[in-house]
């Protein structure tokens, strides 16, 4: 999963040069600061699932409820049900519909009608994780007890991550299973020298499944170690830089930190394809996987086989996941697209479930998240998760992320349609995984929370297909600016999406403070942008309009609010409550 690989962060950079019906939905709190301004009461929520089967029981949970409590539930507008609460426990069938997110609302009435919400919380009913994936990761599995496994799980399942990403977690990379398949070690070390233990990492893939997330194992495509010959890895597989066969292609790792440097072999060659195949056959054999999460290097300039010829990387790359497709095809394939190499070519090998892209220097803007998100879409029907990491500088030290850097990174990612690869043991601030160098302070643990519960509820708007679009949107009170993406000095961003011919999706992304436009926010100096109160705005629309409403993440934990508007023959007219991150409005037509 890097440009750098495994020692990374410590020492070195390892680097040769959507449709649906479209109506209003309801969904933890406001981001800090200078919040917006909510009549509301939170409790805790949650749910005894990350995602679930259409027709599947959801179990809530409630930290505390008063006696008049009700919950009701969202699909988009349409309030699909609703029920008095007298326990902090309770049931709800879900749906048959597949491939569809919901938000329940958790709240009271007061005697003149008036609504006070509790609390609100997400619930994905996906038969397949990686039509909507949420992909989280692990990234210590040292001995540790059910309960401290159960604690990571819950709080990861909290958020819907709904795939999980065990880095680091193997013997080898050539050998993955430390001892044999009728007898597995119990204990061994990584190539940082970290204790793995075998217990421990059966353990999280039992409760992962148990708190229904698919698991997958992490392994580059090309990498074995530099014992790979007495473990039965042919020499003639190996990479050169050179045409001559003396100068093997490495990633050099110092002793006695890590056990080996990695080198690099063909993965075109059908020799190591079947080899690393029956090494992951015995992974199978002895752990529960759901699949397998290819990694590599980046672009590494010019290979040569051992017999002086040049390869072509990309295409390898093809090659493998096909050959790793066909040898257990009833697994899950994912490769890493560092900094964007190869993924053509990953995309058109028809075998791997979503594309997933490490994202550098090169693609640091706002912006490119965006020529992603398009990229990705041309090659098919695929959704996209960013491997990009927060406060990257920053991560060097101990201390905490910068908030506003993190909320305004996701809030484009998942406006864009995308997801975000950040959430483990750990946020990630490092490509190497086990780097907890920064961490989360307690504002932006709740804004997680609503961000991935917005996220999830609002799956068929942000992630079900349709069109970016243009619209000609201006303030006309004065209370902010805004210009069409990509963002501007000073402005608010709009991002706008067709979602189908009857509705049009419109983010507005508050960049207004913004001192740069990298969503890298290296050195964590990204402002908090102001609150902006009652903005009022005015859409350019001769089309009739039947109704507008209004979700944020960032008010009342993405529960959403009809929209009072008027319709000219040349436009309509609207107010917001407020904006402080992002906002959504969504326009139906008639």
């Amino acid at each position: 999963m890097r440009i750098n690989r495994t020692i990374i962060s410590l020492l070195f950079v390892c680097l040769v040069p959507l449709n649906g019906s479209c109506s209003s939905g309801e969904g933890s709190t406001g981001t800090g600061g200078d919040t917006p301004e909510q009549n509301v009461t939170f409790v805790t929520l949650s749910t005894d699932k990350a995602c679930y089967s259409p027709g599947e029981t959801v179990t809530f949970t409630s930290s505390s409820l008063p006696s008049s409590a009700k919950a009701a539930y969202y699909y988009l507008g349409d309030k699909l049900s609703e029920q008095p609460l007298s326990s902090t426990t309770w049931n709800w069938t879900a749906p048959s519909t597949d491939y569809r997110g919901y938000m329940v609302k958790v709240y009271t009435t007061t005697s003149d009608g008036k609504e006070t919400v509790l609390g609100s919380i997400a619930v994905d009913v996906s038969s397949d994780w990686t039509q909507f994936p949420r992909y989280g990761f692990l990234s210590n599995f040292d001995d540790m007890s059910t309960s401290a496994i159960n604690s990571v799980i819950t709080s990861l399942k909290r958020y819907h991550i709904n795939g999980l990403q065990f880095y680091d977690w193997q013997y080898k990379h050539h050998k993955p299973l430390a001892g044999t398949p009728d007898k597995p070690d119990n204990n061994w070390t990584d190539i940082a020298n970290r204790n793995t233990s075998l217990t421990t990492v059966k353990n999280y893939i039992s409760a992962a499944h148990k708190a229904g997330m698919k698991t997958m194992f992490y392994n580059l495509c090309y990498g074995v170690l530099s014992d790979a010959a007495s473990d039965g890895a042919e020499t003639s597989w190996n990479l050169y830089k050179d045409r001559n066969h003396s100068n093997r292609d490495v990633c050099s790792l110092s002793a006695p930190m890590f056990k080996s440097s990695i080198y690099l072999v063909d993965p075109n060659n059908t020799g190591w394809q079947n080899y690393l195949a029956k090494q992951n056959n015995d992974v199978y054999s002895v752990f529960d996987f759901d699949g397998y999460h290819i990694d590599q290097l980046g672009d590494r300039g010019a290979d040569y086989d051992y017999n002086g010829n040049a390869i072509d990387m990309a295409a390898g790359f093809k090659s493998f996941i096909q050959a790793m497709k066909a040898k257990h095809p009833g697994k899950r394939l994912v490769m890493n697209a560092v900094a964007r190499y190869g993924q053509q070519k990953i995309a058109e090998s028809g075998n791997v479930d979503f594309l997933y892209n490490e994202v550098w220097s090169n693609d640091a803007n706002y912006s490119s998240l965006k020529d992603i998100i398009d990229e990705n879409s041309s090659y098919g029907n695929y959704k996209t998760v960013f491997a990009a990491y927060m406060n990257y500088d920053k991560a060097n030290s101990k201390g905490y992320f910068n908030t506003p850097g993190v909320i305004l990174a996701d809030a484009v990612m998942f406006a864009l349609g995308g997801s975000h690869l950040e959430m483990g043991e750990h946020m990630l601030g490092k490509e190497y995984f086990p780097n907890s160098n920064l961490q989360m302070d307690g504002t932006l643990q709740k804004a997680m929370v609503s961000y991935y519960d917005f996220l999830t509820g609002y799956e068929n708007l942000l992630r079900n297909g349709g069109l970016f679009s243009t619209v000609d949107l201006s303030c006309t009170n004065g209370k902010m600016n805004v210009s069409a993406w990509p963002p501007s000095t000073g402005n608010v961003s709009v991002l706008a999406k067709k979602v189908n011919s009857k509705c049009e999706v419109i983010h507005l992304i508050n960049l207004s403070n913004a001192n740069y436009f990298s969503w890298r926010d290296l050195d964590g100096s990204m402002p908090e942008p102001s609150l902006i109160s009652t903005p009022s705005l005015r859409l350019k629309e001769t089309n009739t309009i039947k109704r507008i409403w209004f979700a944020s993440p960032d008010i009342d934990g993405g529960v959403s609010q009809e929209v009072e508007f008027h319709q000219s023959a040349a436009s309509v007219t609207f107010k917001l409550p407020s904006l402080k991150y992002w906002d959504m409005i969504v326009v139906e037509y008639q």
